[in-house]
């Protein structure tokens, strides 16, 4: 740990909002950063190895040499790459005591052993060394960050440094968010090589089942009719098919939204403790979920659009005016059937009350809105309402089955209808999460997750 020295102010004051910022480096975010503190009231004079060749800087930016550069300010932001290091220690006289705001990124994840704040530590160990400002863009700089793009990670051994940083980043209209010491710059750094983190196991196992059930589906309704009616049906592969696996997709990551906490339920009435940690598969599913129903959402949406042009489509027009022709030379008609009328309003029914409550989740989850509610009122949302999405969702596949939903006549190669096997996982975490809220197990769970152990050790006193 460095220690503080009082020539570093703890806050900015009025003078110090006009008082002078260095950046070394005129690239796009160096030039973008000092654009932006000019605009914020700061003086800014920027440090490079050729001052006569810089063009593009801001108007109203002064360009100096490296060495005059940094004697001009108390706080430097280094707006260079990690391999350009080195002409640091020429000005070790000059950078002592003063605050280097480190912003580089690699190109890589874990690139080097250590982070480049830690190895620009160890190059000038009389410097404040603070990081901050590597996940913020030269484009949102330039452009205005919105929502999560203000978030400036920062980090330091040198707390009155790291606050002097998080005053600029204040002053800016962005976000400071303190992650302790200098140890924490490789998470920080290795946050902007991150691809969707979250989002890899949602988009993986979308992909899998996509591709399981449009396969499935193909051997069912394309593959079995030509080998043994000859019928070619490859047709059905552009609209029918996917109709089938985006609802399956949406209901069976809608399930899986909710089961990992339905297992969590489970663990802690076998354990007889909350103070036992789960699995890390199961955290990491349980960090998933906003993701997997974000993704369901989207199925969904595919699904309800896949049946509005059913009416559209050629096949299904040729087959209603074949059926009206049909009856018409034949001079009959198919009679009224209450109880298809009943199962086919139903149907639908359930369908628009699902996708109504499924597109309420997903606004909720937004963070603008999220933020606007209370917990007690975003967990009502997002677990009352949600299983109510999942029943309704669910009941719309069933009563979409009917009265064939287990008959013979359905099977084609002893494979049963694609949606029977998409109600396996929603059916199971209807029935224990049914289970879980019976009085004499819910009353258990609830007095686990307010402290209570089963197996509580007896106090050394006794």
């Amino acid at each position: 740990m460095e220690k503080t020295t009082d020539t570093i102010p703890l806050t900015m004051n009025s003078s110090e909002e006009q008082g002078t910022v260095c950046i070394f480096g005129t690239g796009d975010f160096g030039r973008s950063l000092g654009l932006k503190m000019l605009h914020c009231g700061y003086s800014v004079v920027f440090g490079s190895r050729n001052p006569q060749k810089s063009s593009l800087l801001p108007k109203g930016a002064e360009v100096l040499s490296y060495s005059e550069a940094a004697q001009k300010s108390d706080i430097i932001f280094l707006t260079i790459h990690r391999e350009h290091y080195d002409f640091l220690t020429e000005l070790t006289g000059v950078l002592n005591g003063k605050i280097l705001v480190d912003v580089s990124n690699n190109l890589k994840i874990n690139q080097y052993p250590e982070s480049n704040a830690e190895y620009l530590a160890q190059l000038l160990p009389g410097a404040h060394v603070v990081k901050a400002f590597n996940t913020i863009s030269a484009w949102a700089l330039q452009s205005g960050a919105l929502d999560a793009s203000r978030q400036v990670f920062v980090c330091g051994n040198n707390n009155k440094a790291k606050q002097r940083v998080m005053d600029i980043v204040r002053t800016l209209g962005l976000t400071p968010l303190d992650q302790g010491s200098l140890k924490a710059a490789s998470e920080i750094e290795n946050y902007p090589l991150q691809l969707f983190p979250m989002w890899k196991f949602p988009f993986y196992l979308s992909a899998v089942l996509c591709v399981f059930f449009f396969f499935y589906c193909v051997v069912r309704e394309v593959i079995y009719p030509y080998v043994y009616e000859n019928k070619d049906n490859t047709f059905r592969m552009a609209i029918s098919i996917p109709n089938r696996v985006f609802p399956i997709a949406a209901l069976t990551l809608l399930a899986l939204v909710y089961l990992p906490g339905v297992i969590a339920a489970i663990l802690q009435l076998y354990r007889g403790t909350k103070y036992r940690r789960f699995p890390d598969w199961l955290d990491h599913w349980m960090l998933c979920r906003k993701q997997l129903g974000l993704v369901a959402l989207g199925f969904a949406f595919l699904h309800v659009l896949y049946t509005l042009v059913i009416p559209i489509r050629y096949y299904v027009r040729w087959r209603l005016g074949n059926q009206t022709t049909t009856q018409a030379i034949s001079k009959k008609e198919n009679p009224f059937s209450t109880s298809s009328a009943w199962l086919s309003d139903s149907y639908v029914s359930l369908g628009i009350l699902g996708f109504f409550l499924f597109v309420l989740l997903g606004i909720t989850s937004l963070p603008s809105v999220s933020n606007a509610v209370n917990w007690r009122e975003f967990r009502f949302v997002q677990s009352k309402l949600g299983y109510l999405t999942l029943i309704f969702c669910t009941a719309h596949t069933l009563i979409y089955g009917g009265k064939k939903f287990l008959s013979p006549s359905i099977l084609r190669w002893c494979l049963p209808s694609a949606y029977v096997i998409a109600l396996i996982i929603p059916c199971t975490v209807l029935v224990l999460k049914f289970i879980l809220i019976l009085p004499c197990v819910n009353k258990t769970l609830t007095r686990i997750r307010q402290g209570w152990e089963r197996h509580s050790k007896v106090s050394n006193w006794h």
